[in-house]
């Protein structure tokens, strides 16, 4: 299949059983499962993503995942939003609708939301999703970014985090609602709901005792959410490979 395959995904992957885990790399593989596009996976733990692509993008000092290659060009692209751009370009239908207004609706209650929780899923990113090869790589980053040691961060952060995140979460359920869902503009998909979706597959992915969190931050007891993740089923199934 590999050999076969016109695009390859450069992904994270998490411990047994492997599969798809960041919000980020997610958004990229909604798309390339929803356009029903030929592409395999090269997993790759964090200390080898520099070494893996910087001679692929020349002058850029910030190497990251999602990138995808696309064979035959050997077009390498970076970036979530990078990659969705060209998709739709190259594969306009079926169209995610890049001009929806619920995308930057969206993403501003993603960070009321995301924000004040990473003092929750950076920790736990390290402690339940990774395997041993990224964890000093991961803890490292995140704490510099924090300027303090992560799990320092946790225990001072993470016990009003949630509070913090809940205006951000119930406005993303009203977002949901306005349109009788289950996806932001109704019926249709857009890449507003594959955004969304990566974001609660990956808090879910965490463990039990954040998706209560979760559900008790929604504003409607996690109905709205719960609708999207259902409609989105058909392009999440495929997550390991």
């Amino acid at each position: 299949m590999s050999g076969a395959s016109q695009i390859v995904l450069y992904d994270i992957p998490s411990r047994e059983p492997r599969h798809c885990w960041s919000w980020n790399a997610w958004k990229t593989r909604f798309l390339l499962n929803f356009k029903g596009l030929d592409y395999v996976t090269e997993w790759t733990e964090y200390p080898d993503i520099k070494p893996k692509l910087e001679e692929h993008f020349p002058g850029e000092t910030e190497f990251t995942i999602p990138t995808i290659r696309i064979k035959g060009s050997e077009t390498y692209v970076m970036d979530s939003r990078n990659i969705a751009a060209r998709l739709e370009a190259d594969h306009p239908t079926p169209s995610v609708h890049l001009d929806s207004p619920y995308i930057d609706r969206l993403i501003q209650n993603l960070r009321l939301a995301l924000i004040p929780l990473q003092p929750v899923y950076g920790y736990l990113v390290a402690t339940r999703i990774l395997n041993e090869e990224s964890i000093p790589f991961f803890i490292a980053a995140r704490s510099r970014d924090v300027g303090m040691p992560l799990e320092q961060f946790h225990k001072e952060g993470a016990g009003t985090a949630w509070e913090k995140a809940e205006k951000g979460f119930s406005n993303i359920s009203e977002l949901l609602r306005e349109n009788e869902g289950p996806f932001f503009m109704g019926k249709t998909v857009s890449y507003a709901d594959f955004v969304c979706a990566g974001v609660l597959l990956f808090l879910k992915g965490l463990g039990e005792d954040v998706s209560a969190e979760l559900l008790r931050v929604s504003g409607d007891e996690g109905l709205a959410y719960k609708m999207l993740l259902e409609a989105v089923e058909p392009w999440s199934k495929r997550d390991s490979y």
